[in-house]
C-alpha cells in the first residue's frame, strides 16, 4: 500500500472487526485474571497471587491500545458492556477452580488469543495496514511470555500447583 492508496473499505472493515473481538477478548482476558488473582490459595499463593496481578496489568493495557486502533481506522470500538461478551471467543472463567485449573484456563486463553492473533494479523496485512499488523505482532509476544510462564508452573507436575 503507498501512500496515495487506501486499502477497500471492505478490508478496513474486517480488520476492525478483528480489533473488536481482540479488544473484548482481552477484557474477558483481564476479568479472568482478576478472578484468579483474589481467589489464589496453596502454599505459592504469594507467587501466584503477583503472577496473576501483573499478567492481568498487561492485558488491562491492550484493550485501550485495541480500541484506539480501531479508531484510528476510522472504526468504533466496543464501548457498551453489554457488547463484549457477544464478541469475544475468550469465554468468562466460571466456578470454583483448583489453582492448577486457574493456570490451565488461563494457558487455553492465550493459545486461543495467540492462534487468533496470527490470523488476524494475516487480515491486517492483506489489507495492507501494517499499523494493525505490527501491534498484533507485539501483543502476541505478550501473550506468548504469558503462556510460557504458566506452563512452566505446571511443567514438573510436582504437586505444588493443588
Amino acid at each position: 500500500m503507498t501512500a496515495t492508496t487506501v486499502a477497500p473499505q471492505s478490508k478496513t472493515s474486517d480488520v476492525i472487526k478483528t480489533l473488536n473481538r481482540q479488544q473484548a477478548n482481552a477484557l474477558v482476558a483481564y476479568l479472568n485474571y482478576k478472578k484468579y488473582h483474589w481467589l489464589t490459595f496453596g502454599p505459592l499463593f504469594r507467587d501466584y497471587h503477583l503472577l496473576f496481578e501483573e499478567h492481568s496489568a498487561a492485558v488491562f493495557e491492550m484493550i485501550d491500545e485495541l480500541a484506539e486502533r480501531s479508531m484510528m481506522l476510522d472504526g468504533k470500538p466496543v464501548a457498551d458492556p453489554a457488547d463484549y461478551l457477544p464478541t469475544a471467543t475468550v469465554k468468562p472463567s466460571s466456578g470454583n477452580l483448583a489453582v492448577k485449573e486457574m493456570v490451565e484456563e488461563a494457558i487455553a486463553t492465550h493459545e486461543l488469543i495467540i492462534a487468533e492473533m496470527h490470523q488476524d494479523a494475516e487480515v491486517a496485512d492483506q489489507a495492507g495496514d501494517i499499523g494493525t499488523d505490527d501491534l498484533y505482532t507485539r501483543l502476541v509476544q505478550v501473550h506468548q511470555k504469558h503462556r510460557w510462564f504458566l506452563k512452566e508452573i505446571l511443567k514438573k507436575n510436582d504437586g505444588l500447583v493443588s
